[in-house]
């Protein structure tokens, strides 16, 4: 099996401390070229950039096997993401203790978009919610009624629409969006997403929320690794 730093100038090692860092704290890729320049590691910042293009989908989809949430209660919302000067919507879900259920990109925000981001919802978990709340959007209820007349959702689920229960979603979006601050605006709809799921799977990490007890920052280093195929 061919490595997935085959051709790469740069070690795996390497690569992957510089998409960890830069997924993880708030920095931006000119803030990290200059970082890794006083380490001794001459990287020009589009290399990063790359890098992290390559790698940050790839990170999200294996951290997945290990991050399947357990929550009977979702709490669903959107939030804005600029993109090349104009607004896009990223829909969001996490169970009641924060878990990170799934995320979605989105050009719109309405009916179609959210029944998308529900169906896709549903396949990250073991069992179906017993309650969703949302904020008072009418595309939510559209949504959650129609994916129950498909069957693809409980006719016992609650729909609830109570504003201060999304509290804990709202501070999640902060924590994602404290991050994004130093990446200003992204250039592309296709570059925001491939980024966006490497913070979230990050956040996801960060949040502890991974089997096997890798708890620690080591632990959570030597997973990444591991996910990459690279053993100490």
């Amino acid at each position: 099996m061919k490595s997935d730093f085959w051709k790469r100038r740069f070690r795996g090692l390497i690569i992957l401390q510089c998409m960890r860092w830069y997924l993880r704290y708030p920095v931006s890729y000119r803030n990290f070229e200059e970082m890794m320049e006083e380490r001794g590691v001459d990287i020009d910042h589009t290399t990063i950039y790359r890098w992290v293009q390559r790698y940050a989908p790839e990170f999200e989809k294996r951290l997945r096997w290990y991050a399947k949430p357990l929550g009977f209660s979702w709490k669903v919302d959107e939030t804005y993401i600029k993109i090349k000067g104009q607004w896009k919507y990223l829909y969001r879900a996490i169970t009641s203790d924060g878990q990170t259920i799934d995320f979605m990109l989105s050009h719109k925000r309405d009916t179609k978009s959210a029944i998308k981001f529900f169906k896709r919802a549903l396949k990250q978990c073991h069992e179906h919610p017993c309650k969703i709340n949302t904020d008072q959007n009418p595309a939510y209820a559209k949504a959650i009624e129609r994916i129950k007349k498909e069957e693809s959702l409980s006719q016992n689920v609650s729909h609830t629409q109570v504003k201060y229960s999304n509290n804990r979603i709202e501070s999640d979006h902060s924590r994602l969006k404290r991050r994004l601050v130093p990446m200003l605006s992204f250039q592309s709809f296709h570059t925001a997403n491939r980024t966006l799921k490497g913070v979230e799977a990050m956040l996801m990490l960060v949040k502890k929320q991974t089997c096997f007890l890798r708890k620690s920052l080591g632990e959570q280093i030597k997973l990444i690794n591991e996910l990459f195929h690279i053993y100490s």
